[in-house]
């Protein structure tokens, strides 16, 4: 089946690694590294970042709780210190490559896991970066927001809202995103996921399943 979409995730896509600002931040405050991934990933379906990305909890809840996760794991770490390093840098070539995909007549579409905080979809921490992500995120056909829409990956409901917004079978799809676990539930609907590790690579591993060269 012809590829008719390209969907993107946003952080650690579009823009940088919010793991990056994370690892900075913890060597900042003594932390061991990867320690807020792995306060993420106990009770994934249930924690402060679980419920803070579908809207359930607002930023002083999320606070709170996230520096009671970070405490049972013996350290100390507010919510709002990782809030505050959350918005990654854009990636000129994958915004350039947005452009290129519409040129070709590729439909575009983003699925975000978002937190309600900071300047727009991107989370960004000044207006003037937030005016930056909403126009990079009008370039996209259908926008889904986990804070909006009250789910988030990997669950499969949030990508078959998209391609059904589309109208289109997911075999039609190309998917990308930074983390294998939100790859894995999209490969299994049918679309063609790709695994993001850098946004050369990104460009490299699209260009070769559309047959562009970026």
């Amino acid at each position: 089946m012809d590829i008719a979409a390209v969907i993107f995730d946003f952080g650690g896509v579009i823009t940088s690694s919010p793991f990056e600002a994370f690892n900075r931040l913890e060597a900042e405050r003594g932390l061991p590294q990867d320690f807020v991934r792995k306060v993420n990933a106990r009770n994934p379906d249930s924690n402060a970042w679980a419920l803070f990305e579908r809207a359930e909890i607002g930023a002083q809840e999320f606070n709170r709780m996230f520096a009671d996760e970070a405490r049972a794991l013996g350290f100390e770490l507010d919510g709002a210190a990782v809030l505050a390093v959350l918005a990654g840098a854009v990636r000129p070539a994958m915004v350039a490559a947005l452009d290129r995909l519409a040129a070709e007549g590729y439909r575009l579409g983003c699925i975000t896991n978002n937190v309600p905080t900071g300047h727009g979809a991107g989370m960004a921490r000044s207006s003037d970066a937030g005016d930056e992500i909403e126009r990079i995120l009008a370039r996209f056909e259908h926008v889904i927001e986990s804070s909006k829409a009250g789910v988030r990956k990997p669950d499969p409901r949030i990508y078959q809202m998209m391609y059904e917004h589309l109208g289109l079978d997911p075999r039609a799809c190309v998917y990308l995103d930074d983390l294998g676990i939100n790859c894995k539930p999209a490969a299994a609907l049918g679309m063609q996921a790709i695994k993001v590790t850098s946004g050369e690579q990104a460009l490299a591993d699209l260009g070769q399943v559309l047959n562009i060269k970026f």
